[in-house]
C-alpha cells in the first residue's frame, strides 16, 4: 500500500507536482499517475455563482463566471486549496472563448487537476425538455478544445443531476448519447481526457442511473461515474449514513466511481459542517471501492454550502473551512500500485423500461450531424424568417405538429428507443423541416407558409437524400433512427393550444420558451 503522505513526498521528488504536471490515466475502477501510484480526488467545487451547470432549463439571458480566466483570482484562492490538501477541483461552467493559461499555470503547479462540466446555465443537457443536437454537441466540442490541450485536466462531465426523479428517467437517453459522441470526438482528436456524469442520489432511482450510465457497449459508457451524496450529516455513520450501500453497489463497478459534490449542512448550515464523513470517504474500506471526493463548495452562496466568503476582491475563510483544514490534515488513504492491480469489474446490464424507468438502453439518440440538418433545411420549401425570435417557436411547432406525421422526422421516445433522423438538428433547424413538410403536405400553398408573417417560402434544393448524411443506425454506436412517428401524442391544432406533457411540446416545443 501507498499512502497518500509518502505519495506526495515522491511526486515532489520526481518533478510531478511541478509545471509538467503529468496527465491521468485509467485503469479499471482508479485514476493513476503515469508512474503507477493511485490518484485520489481530494476535491472542491469551484465555481463563483453557478451551481450545477445545466440540469434544468438553460438561458441565453443567464450569465456566470469562468473561475479559471482570472489569473488574479486564482492567486489568491489556489494557496487556500493547498492549505486544504487539496488535488483536484470542479468547476461548473466554462467559457471557450476565454484565457485559462494562467489559472492552468497555477493549478498544475499546485499539484492540482480539473475535472469541467461542459454545459452552463446558457446552455446545457434539459431534464424538462431534453434534447442532445447539433448546437450542444458543437458546444460540448469547443470547451473540449479549449480545455484538453492542459495536461492536468481530467476529464469532463456532460451532465449534472439531468435526471433527478422518476418523470426525467427519459433524459438520461441523451445523456448518455452525449457520453458516447464526446468519447468518440475526444479518441479522434487524440485527447487524453474522459468523459462522465455527475449523478443526483435519488433514492429510488440511484442504481438504475449508475446500471445505465455503465451499461452495454464500452463506447456509449462512462469513463468515470461522479455521485452527488449529501446523506452523511454531523455525526452519522456508514449504515445511517448509507454509505455502506453504496461501496456495497459499486464495488463491481467497471470504472471510477467518486464523490462528485459531497458536504451536508443540515445542522447548522455551513458553519456547521464538522467533516466527519471526510475522515470517512478515505477509510481504506471506502477507497478499495471509490476514489475519493469533491467538497460542495469554495465560495459561499445563497445555499450556505461555502468554504470561504467572497467581498469585493478579497475573501474570508469560513468556521467550515478551519474544520475541514484540520479533517484532511489527519487523513492518510492507502491506494494501491497500478502494476499490482488486476480489475475485475464490468459493466452493468441495462436497466429495463418500465413504469419507473423510459430511457431503453439498447439504442439511443443519433449523433448530431450539421451537414444533414443544413441539407434538409435547404431542401425545405418554408422556412423561419430572418431573425424570428425563438419565444414565437412554441407556438408555430404546436400548430404544425398536430399532425404528428409532419413532424415524425423530428422527434424521439426513449422508452422505445425510436428517433427521428432529425432530431438531432438544432430548434432553429427543426422548425424549417417541418414547416417545410408541412408546406408540401398543403400542396405549397400559399397559405400554408405564413404563420402570421412568422414564415416564408424559399426556392428548395432540390436535394432528397439529406437523410444519407445523418448517422446510420446500428446497436454499436447505439444509434437509432426511424421514419415513423416516434411515439409523439398531439393536442388540437390552433394557436396558443398547449398538448399533455407528454406530447410534442414537451418532447421539442417547450424548450423555447426558456431560450
Amino acid at each position: 500500500m501507498v499512502s497518500a503522505k509518502a505519495l506526495i513526498a515522491s511526486l515532489a521528488a520526481t518533478g510531478a507536482l511541478a509545471a509538467d504536471v503529468p496527465s491521468l490515466q485509467i485503469k479499471g475502477s482508479k485514476f493513476f499517475y503515469p508512474n503507477g501510484t493511485q490518484f485520489i480526488i481530494r476535491g472542491i467545487a469551484y465555481q463563483q455563482g453557478v451551481s450545477a451547470g445545466g440540469s434544468d432549463a438553460p438561458s441565453t439571458n443567464a450569465t456566470f463566471i469562468d473561475s479559471l480566466v482570472s489569473k488574479s483570482n486564482c492567486a489568491r484562492d489556489i494557496p487556500n486549496m493547498v492549505t486544504l490538501n487539496t488535488n483536484l477541483i470542479r468547476t461548473y461552467g466554462v467559457d471557450p472563448d476565454g484565457n485559462h493559461d494562467d489559472c492552468m499555470q497555477m493549478l498544475a503547479d499546485a499539484g492540482i487537476y480539473v475535472i469541467a462540466d461542459l454545459g452552463n446555465p446558457t446552455i446545457s443537457i434539459n431534464r424538462a425538455d431534453p434534447q442532445w443536437n447539433v448546437d450542444l454537441f458543437n458546444f460540448f466540442k469547443k470547451v473540449v478544445d479549449t480545455m484538453s490541450k492542459y495536461p492536468n485536466v481530467v476529464g469532463f462531465f456532460v451532465g449534472n443531476e439531468v435526471t433527478n426523479n422518476q418523470t426525467t428517467t427519459n433524459a438520461s437517453a441523451y445523456v448518455k448519447a452525449a457520453v458516447r459522441d464526446m468519447k468518440q470526438y475526444v479518441k479522434d482528436q487524440k485527447y487524453h481526457t474522459g468523459i462522465g456524469y455527475a449523478a443526483d442520489d435519488s433514492g429510488d432511482l440511484r442504481d438504475q442511473i449508475a446500471e445505465y450510465m455503465n451499461c452495454g457497449d464500452v463506447s456509449t459508457g462512462v469513463d468515470f461515474y461522479g455521485y452527488n451524496v449529501y446523506e452523511w450529516c454531523g455525526d452519522s455513520d456508514f449504515e445511517t449514513s448509507g454509505y455502506n450501500r453504496i461501496i456495497n453497489f459499486f464495488q463491481d463497478y467497471s470504472v471510477p466511481v467518486f464523490f462528485a459534490e459531497y458536504g451536508c449542512n443540515k445542522n447548522g448550515g455551513a458553519a456547521g459542517r464538522k467533516w466527519y464523513e471526510t475522515a470517512a470517504i478515505y477509510t481504506k474500506n471506502m477507497t478499495d471501492v471509490l476514489s475519493g471526493g469533491i467538497v460542495y463548495e469554495y465560495f459561499q452562496e445563497e445555499n450556505d454550502y461555502g468554504l470561504v466568503e467572497l467581498s469585493g476582491s478579497t475573501v474570508k475563510k469560513l468556521d467550515d473551512f478551519d474544520t475541514l483544514e484540520k479533517a484532511m490534515q489527519n487523513i492518510d488513504p492507502q491506494g494501491v500500485s497500478m502494476s499490482s492491480y488486476n480489475p475485475s469489474g464490468k459493466a452493468f446490464s441495462c436497466p429495463s423500461v418500465n413504469a419507473t424507468w423510459q430511457s431503453d438502453g439498447k439504442s439511443l439518440p443519433p449523433t448530431p450531424n450539421d451537414n444533414a440538418c443544413e441539407c434538409a433545411v435547404s431542401a425545405s420549401t418554408c422556412v423561419p424568417k430572418k431573425g424570428l425570435d425563438k419565444s414565437a417557436y412554441g407556438t408555430i411547432f404546436n400548430y404544425v405538429c398536430a399532425d404528428g406525421s409532419v413532424c415524425a422526422g423530428i422527434t424521439g421516445d426513449p422508452s422505445k428507443g425510436k428517433y427521428g433522423t432529425y432530431s438531432m438538428c438544432s430548434d432553429a433547424q427543426k422548425l424549417a423541416i417541418v414547416l417545410g413538410a408541412y408546406h408540401s403536405k398543403h400542396s405549397d400553398a400559399s397559405d400554408s407558409c405564413s404563420f402570421d408573417g412568422n414564415a416564408t417560402t424559399q426556392k428548395s434544393s432540390g436535394k432528397t437524400d439529406c437523410a444519407k448524411l445523418a448517422p446510420s443506425s446500428g446497436s454499436g454506436s447505439g444509434n437509432s433512427s426511424t421514419k415513423d412517428n416516434a411515439g409523439v401524442a398531439v393536442g388540437a391544432p390552433g394557436y396558443g393550444v398547449v398538448a399533455s406533457v407528454a406530447s410534442l411540446v414537451a418532447l421539442v416545443a417547450s424548450a423555447m420558451f426558456v431560450m
